[in-house]
């Protein structure tokens, strides 16, 4: 799995390049089959913009982005929109056989 951080016009520490880094590598505990985060951070009119894209097996790219004035807080909360993401999702994966019908719960045990 491989985590890219990229920024345009500015630059950020590589204290807070390797926090971003590890924070990243913990969505692999939400989705086991990411195979590329990109993070993007552009510093616009004394803003910053962080944008999160994870690619996933079988799946479109997850997409979360967030403007505020300091980096590490807007990272944070970009990183809390795309664990919301990935929990819909694999939620609605793993959800996809609904409740049983009524032929199910009436049928007799197979002996």
């Amino acid at each position: 799995m491989q985590v890219a951080i990229t920024t345009r016009h500015g630059s950020i520490s590589p204290e807070a390049r390797e926090l971003i880094r590890e924070k990243s590598e913990k969505l692999l505990t939400y989705f086991a089959r990411v195979t590329a985060i990109n993070v993007t951070i552009s510093f616009e009119h004394h803003r910053a913009t962080v944008e999160l894209l994870v690619d996933a097996e079988h799946k479109h790219d997850f997409v979360a982005t967030e403007t505020g004035d300091d980096v590490i807080p807007v990272f944070h909360a970009v990183l809390h929109k795309m664990e919301q993401q990935i929990h819909k999702y694999k939620e609605k994966v793993q959800d996809h056989k609904g409740a049983p019908t009524a032929a199910d719960v009436a049928a007799p045990p197979a002996e």
